[in-house]
């Protein structure tokens, strides 16, 4: 079924970009439509900005102010339930009729659309060969094709936290 899904672009009020993405997420779990709406993600960047003072502080920046991007699949239901979700103005596309976006302008939003074949599992041992984490060893709490990632815990302050990572950050530890 997630064959069928595109990235479709919906503009929202200004500042209202995680807001809803919030409620968009409490409706889809509220409506069991995990299987229709993938996901909602509002693109971010970090940028470091220089302050009056001379300090440096790293913030994350809206790449688009205004808009929200979701993984879909378009029908009547999902077509209603974002439409209808507070502060969304509407899809992006001539008229009424949504246009999801094409593989190319996918890429420069650092979303892949391809699918990667991963060698590990649930309860598998692997390491953290890049970002934040990187050289940390842990084991696969849960994997989520559609995201395209893994759940591992990772010792925070004195406690086991689980941590989201990309399929290509991690790699399998051989038994």
């Amino acid at each position: 079924m997630a064959e069928e899904a595109h990235w479709y672009v919906v503009h929202t009020y200004s500042g209202y970009e995680n807001k809803v993405k919030v409620d968009l997420e409490k409706t889809i779990a509220n409506r069991n439509l995990q299987e229709a709406i993938l996901e909602v993600r509002v693109p971010t960047q970090a940028v470091t900005e220089v302050r009056a003072n001379g300090t440096k502080k790293s913030v994350e920046r809206k790449l688009f102010p205004g808009y929200v991007l979701i993984n879909m699949i378009m029908n009547d239901d999902t077509w209603y339930v974002v439409r209808n979700t507070r502060g969304v103005t509407g899809f992006v596309g001539p008229g009424s009729k949504p246009i999801p976006l094409s593989d190319e302008e996918m890429k420069p939003l650092g979303i892949h659309v391809e699918n990667m074949e991963v060698s590990f599992d649930v309860g598998d041992r692997v390491a953290v060969v890049a970002g934040a984490w990187k050289d940390t060893v842990s084991v696969i709490s849960k994997i989520d094709p559609n995201k395209q990632s893994a759940t591992i815990s990772v010792e925070l302050f004195g406690r086991e936290t689980p941590v989201e990572i990309s399929f290509d950050e991690i790699s399998k530890i051989a038994d």
